[in-house]
């Protein structure tokens, strides 16, 4: 006997295979083929039609642009913004005045500023998967407060199919190349997007080093090189979902074409025949007029046209597919659907937070870490280089200018009334810092605090006051949990 079996591990092998379920191959699993592909290889074989499929879906698929409507709006709103963590308060305070000068003119299309930007990328990462932004350093001629500026470009201008191995050994994986430690130290681009307009687009590549390339993506898998489109896993079901409603409209549309029907007993004798229009199997059609009193001829009749409604089941199928959309792409389906029927206060809020924990977790972990730190360091560098900025041991102690906070849009509530109850009190409790409510509302709490005592000051000079009658917030009812929105606004 063979010593593993002796010890009995052949019978423990097996035993293991058997132990899970998802693991089986015979009955119902049978059918269920699936390879052991990572990721990367993944997006090589699909990567370009998920992306085209995708912006098809966008383009025309009503629930899909919405999703990615709503999508850009609360995970940018008016915009992620820095704040300084500079103490000289000097300048800090002409970092922040030059910096919002420059975002007027970050776009190098000058079709948007900084922060519409943001909301592209955010827009096309949903889409696409992925966003690319070049940085192009400008001439002093060009009369840029900041010599730089950013050119966004499609993804499809990085094309997957381009791999090869270099001479000096770096490696080109789906366009993007890497050293031999798997650094990204360049990016090969073609001149024009397929499909370009100009009659004399250029497809050629240019290597564009990766030091002048931001590339936005939401990384889900471990050693992922490029993006994959937030629509993916839905993408199945809102296509046939949309076939589906395409064909119950037609079906509709055909059936209310008809009003009535007239059978006679004898092909030969056709009321209204005589002028009448002709089908393609030279059937005479009849129409009708308001206050029409038709003359019937022995033997005929008329049967009005009663097709069949889509059924109870249509709008409950319709529910539960798009529910299961709108959980695969990770937006709420009264944000994607705009139905708030079924929906109440505690239901409304529940389904915001969630919503609030994904989109916290894009802002930080995507939009500031790939886009806004890396924009915020080049445009300091820039700044002192181009003598825009004054600081003179820049060079030496870059790392004392460089911290920044970005403060990220302000939440709207269902009720703010009670949550600005509930944050004075934490302030009052010690729980809270103002600097924390000011920031989670989309605003630098120094520059409130100064814009607070410029207008003190002022009303002071010109003898105005506000009298403060000094009531106390209006004592709310307890929440019904199943109120809706309007009965919970109506109270406050």
């Amino acid at each position: 006997m063979a010593f593993w079996q002796k010890w009995g591990w052949g019978k423990a092998k097996t035993a293991r295979a058997q132990s899970f379920e998802g693991a089986r191959m015979a009955r119902r699993l049978a059918s269920w083929r699936v390879g052991s592909d990572g990721i990367n290889a993944a997006i090589r074989q699909g990567g370009d039609v998920l992306r085209a499929r995708s912006r098809d879906l966008v383009r025309n698929n009503p629930y899909a642009n919405n999703a990615t409507t709503s999508f850009a709006a609360h995970a940018i709103g008016a915009g992620i913004k820095p704040s300084s963590l500079i103490e000289d308060a000097d300048l800090k305070d002409r970092i922040q005045r030059l910096w919002l000068a420059w975002t007027d003119e970050a776009d190098a299309d000058g079709l948007t500023d900084f922060y519409g930007l943001q909301s592209i990328a955010a827009r096309t990462v949903f889409e696409a998967g992925e966003c690319f932004f070049r940085l192009r350093p400008r001439r002093p001629k060009d009369g840029l407060v900041v010599p730089l500026q950013l050119q966004i470009l499609p993804s499809e201008q990085l094309p997957f199919a381009h791999s090869e191995t270099l001479p000096n050994g770096n490696e080109v994986i789906f366009g993007i190349e890497f050293d031999r430690l798997g650094r990204r130290v360049a990016y090969h681009f073609l001149r024009q997007p397929p499909g370009d307009v100009r009659q004399n687009a250029d497809h050629s590549r240019v290597r564009v080093p990766a030091n002048q390339v931001l590339h936005i993506f939401n990384p889900v898998a471990e050693g992922q090189i490029r993006g994959v489109p937030w629509l993916t896993p839905a993408m199945t079901r809102l296509w046939l979902l949309e076939q589906y409603d395409d064909a119950e409209l037609d079906r509709k549309k055909v059936a209310a074409m008809f009003a009535a029907f007239v059978t006679k007993p004898s092909p030969e004798e056709m009321m209204g025949e005589d002028g009448a229009t002709k089908d393609q199997d030279n059937a005479a059609l009849i129409g009708l007029e308001p206050g029409t009193l038709q003359m019937l001829l022995p033997g005929e009749d008329i049967k009005f046209s009663d097709p069949a409604d889509v059924g109870g089941s249509y709008e409950a199928f319709q529910y539960r597919t798009l529910l299961a959309c709108c959980s695969a792409m990770g937006v709420p389906y009264t944000n994607v659907t705009g139905d708030l029927r079924q929906a109440n206060y505690s239901s409304l809020r529940e389904g915001k937070l969630e919503f609030r924990r994904r989109m916290w977790q894009f802002q930080h972990n995507v939009m500031i870490f790939q886009m806004c730190r890396p924009v915020w360091r080049r445009w300091m560098e820039d700044a002192v280089l181009s003598g825009a900025l004054d600081i003179g041991d820049y060079a030496q102690m870059p790392g004392r200018y460089l911290p920044a906070k970005w403060i990220p849009p302000k939440w709207d509530w269902v009720d703010p009334l009670k949550d600005r109850k509930a944050e004075i009190e934490a302030i009052n409790a010690g729980l809270k810092s103002r600097s924390d409510v000011i920031e989670s509302e989309g605003y630098d709490a120094e520059e409130v605090d100064r814009r607070i005592a410029a207008d003190r000051a002022r009303e002071e000079a010109l003898g105005l006051k506000f009298e403060n009658d000094g009531d106390a917030l209006p004592t709310l009812p307890p929440e019904d949990e199943d109120a809706t929105p309007e009965q919970s606004a109506s109270v406050a």
